[in-house]
């Protein structure tokens, strides 16, 4: 827009929609006129139609206290051919979305048996509670948590049975946390005193972390109400999650084929991925949500450690979650490393790419025999004939000394397009509920069936009856906000 007089402070000329400046910033959706062909771009180029500087500008007069503006209005024209629909609808769903295949057989009306049943697991877990009676051991209140359930067997009394992993005696139990009655997971390290408190520097960098594939850690104290001091991890609870050890490495039979056979025994049939193996599909699957965790917990310049099957939770199918993060940067805390605590951080995380390629390996060979030092080349060729060369690359790749430091983001090339089918997915599902959100936005006439809870009653509405109810609703919470209620 241009000016043929002195704008005014007080008296600016008339600004078109269209010539704002604030629209012009927030939006930059192309104006549909520019791609439209004007009939003079279909004249021969050796016939060209003269055209006059005024072409498609429109000259403004407005007279504002004696002072007259002269302006163009910089609206583009319209244009031969370009013809608008007189009402306001959102366009059809797009091609991609509305010929998206569905699931076969895929609930229709109602809640999968599935994922019904897997839900009321999930509640029923969260709301147990124990008998105080039967287990008086179990104290009715842990510093600020009450309702302690325990989810796994209690070791026995006055018998020692300490972790594989940590080294020490440990229980986990469900609690509440009085202070916003939510659930928690307690992992107990039982008779474990905390000498250097310094060692909270980390238990801070680690309760700072938030990742989808990582059971954040929430805070850490002590405590004597189990009778003994005590050690206490509190994380996030997941009800339903089951670890990685149980859910595929439970088979007593999976280890026959590294067994060692007497003389004159033959070794039993090759494990195949129709018939005892891992579909490479989950492995991948699980590959790239454990680096995604590694990435972000090296990234903080912490490591994990706890990179074992028996630590990593699964929830739902396929959900993996790294379990006990924080645990080993107590238990094994240096007093001598006083000034530095991140001192050997580089050292671990190296250990975490080698711990990573073990459980990579496992989940290949669907046996824990498979990551052992005298079965890793009958592991390696089971891998060999039943996988693609990109997981068996990956593989040696974490399992092999580099004598350089590594880095998780060099597996990322490795992973490839893995990574991508992963994130499609999500998309996928957000291209449906996008589309929904918009028929309702709309209020198209289009049938919706609503569900209760118990799936005992059914409503069949359309978007255009939700939509004002919708909008009743806001009305009556403004109202009453304003006090006309």
């Amino acid at each position: 827009m241009s000016l043929s007089a002195g704008s005014s402070p007080l008296h600016s000329p008339k600004i078109t929609p269209h010539t704002s400046p604030a629209p012009r910033r927030r939006s930059h959706t192309p104006n549909p006129a520019s791609f439209m062909v004007p009939p003079s771009a279909s004249t021969p180029a050796n016939n060209p139609v003269p055209q006059t500087p005024s072409s498609g500008q429109v000259i403004q007069k407005e007279t504002v206290g004696g002072t007259t503006y002269f302006y163009t209005d910089t609206t583009p024209a319209p244009l031969t051919g370009m013809v608008f629909p007189n009402y306001h609808i959102y366009p059809p769903t797009a091609p991609h979305v509305a010929y998206m295949q569905p699931k076969a057989n895929a609930p229709s009306f109602f809640m999968a048996d599935e994922l019904r049943q897997e839900l009321i697991n999930r509640h029923l877990i969260t709301m147990a509670q124990i008998d105080q009676a039967d287990m008086p051991a179990v104290p009715t209140e842990v510093d600020s948590y009450h309702s302690l359930f325990p989810l796994e067997p209690l070791p026995p009394p006055n018998r020692i049975q300490k972790s594989s992993n940590f080294g020490y005696i440990t229980s986990c139990y469900k609690a509440v946390n009085s202070k916003d009655d939510l659930p928690y997971c307690l992992r107990r390290i039982h008779g474990f005193r905390l000498v250097n408190t310094k060692c909270m520097v980390l238990v801070d960098m680690w309760k700072k972390i938030q990742h989808s594939n990582i059971v954040t850690l929430r805070e850490v104290f002590t405590t004597k109400a189990f009778a003994e001091p005590s050690l206490v991890f509190a994380y996030d609870f997941h009800a339903g999650g089951e670890t990685m050890m149980s859910r595929h490495f439970n088979d007593p039979n999976a280890d026959a084929y590294f067994t060692k056979r007497k003389w004159g025994q033959h070794d039993g049939p090759l494990p195949r991925q129709h018939a005892g193996l891992l579909p490479e599909s989950l492995i991948w699957a699980y590959i790239v949500q454990l680096s995604s965790a590694l990435r972000t917990i090296h990234t903080a310049g912490l490591a994990c450690r706890v990179m074992d099957p028996t630590k990593i939770l699964i929830t739902g199918k396929t959900r993996l979650r790294v379990n006990c993060v924080g645990v080993f940067d107590v238990l094994t805390f240096d007093n001598s490393q006083n000034n530095n605590p991140l001192a050997l951080m580089a050292q671990y995380q190296q250990a975490d790419l080698i711990s990573l390629g073990k459980v990579v390996l496992a989940l290949a060979c669907n046996s824990l025999a498979g990551i052992q030092r005298e079965n890793l080349q009958k592991a390696m060729e089971l891998v060999t004939i039943n996988y693609s060369s990109d997981l068996k690359n990956l593989i040696l790749y974490l399992l092999t000394d580099q004598n350089r430091m590594r880095s998780v983001n060099d597996i990322m090339p490795m992973i490839g397009a893995r990574f991508y089918t992963q994130l499609d997915a999500a998309q996928m599902r957000n291209d449906v509920i996008e589309e929904d959100l918009a028929k309702l936005d709309a209020g198209v006439p289009e049938k919706i069936s609503l569900i209760s809870r118990d799936e005992k009653s059914v409503l069949v509405v359309t978007y255009s009856d939700l939509k004002r109810c919708f909008e009743n609703t806001f009305q009556e919470l403004i109202a009453a906000a304003n006090g006309q209620l």
